[in-house]
């Protein structure tokens, strides 16, 4: 039987609400754990947004930010605004349409030295 890995631990302690999680927006949480090319990242709710790495602090994709009612998707660190939309799910269908095509499920591994 194999173990859990890094990523999906994350996502279920994340789903779950667990203690020891790091504390985000359960519908930002939600939408992207839906987009199946989301689940394979790495997430990182910190400040109000959702962050995603496809190896251990890479900081080169788009993410979620909940705004005033409504959620923003920004290019890596903040480089532009994406867009504006209404719902999580759409914020989360929008980090996929502006992921890199070379964007692929994150390398399980040892954390980096």
């Amino acid at each position: 039987m194999s173990e859990e890995s890094v990523v999906a631990k994350t996502w279920r302690m994340l789903l779950e609400r667990h203690p020891e999680a790091r504390r985000g927006s359960p519908e930002m949480i939600e939408a992207a754990f839906a987009e199946p090319r989301l689940r394979q990242l790495y997430p990182f709710p910190s400040h109000g947004g959702l962050y995603f790495h496809r190896f251990m602090w890479s900081n080169d994709l788009p993410f979620m930010v909940q705004g005033e009612g409504t959620y923003l998707v920004y290019a890596a660190r903040y480089a532009e605004l994406l867009g504006e939309v209404a719902t999580p799910g759409e914020a989360a269908a929008l980090v996929v349409a502006n992921l890199p095509s070379d964007c692929v499920a994150v390398a399980e591994g040892p954390w980096p030295a």
